[in-house]
């Protein structure tokens, strides 16, 4: 028994450039977005969607890209953690990470941060618990998450200041 080799043209914006390209029909977004297009902050773990290490944002959404085939992505907008900020800076939300000691082997946080962009969007500021029950879909073997939680509510904390002082809430 051989696997199909069909293929299906696509065109998805990934971190704000447009693709247009065949993509395999049983290719995985997860390895799409590694092997196709070089996204290698795109971590793969379980490959079930337990771990959370592959989660991206479609569309405004987190999503667990292994649990979704490339062809899926067409017409959508992805990001993924490399487009979180221009090249060669942090974004605020990773800076929150590197000074609340929230990483570790660093393996998990692309799906941290990712889940952690998507708190920005609730029109209130989320208790320590809510923010807890947000990021429960990834996985971290190393650091116990009292980093990755202090570092995520300071993030957020900053930035529903900033918002308010904005007028924007």
């Amino acid at each position: 028994m051989t696997l199909s080799t069909n293929t299906i043209e696509i065109s998805v914006e990934i971190n704000g450039e447009t693709y247009v390209e065949s993509v395999p029909v049983r290719m995985h977004a997860a390895d799409y977005l590694r092997h196709i297009r070089g996204l290698t902050g795109t971590h793969v773990g379980c490959e079930q969607g337990i771990c959370g290490m592959c989660t991206v944002e479609i569309d405004g959404v987190p999503v667990k890209s292994c649990l979704m085939l490339a062809v899926q992505l067409d017409g959508a907008s992805v990001r993924t953690v490399e487009g979180m900020s221009p090249a060669g800076t942090l974004s605020d939300l990773q800076i929150a990470f590197s000074e609340k000691h929230a990483l570790q082997c660093g393996f998990c946080t692309p799906g941290f941060l990712m889940v952690a962009r998507a708190l920005e969007t609730r029109k209130t500021m989320p208790s320590r618990d809510e923010i807890a029950e947000e990021i429960s879909g990834v996985i971290c073997r190393c650091t116990g998450y009292d980093g990755i939680i202090n570092a995520i509510e300071t993030h957020l904390e900053q930035h529903f200041s900033h918002m308010e002082r904005a007028g924007k809430r």
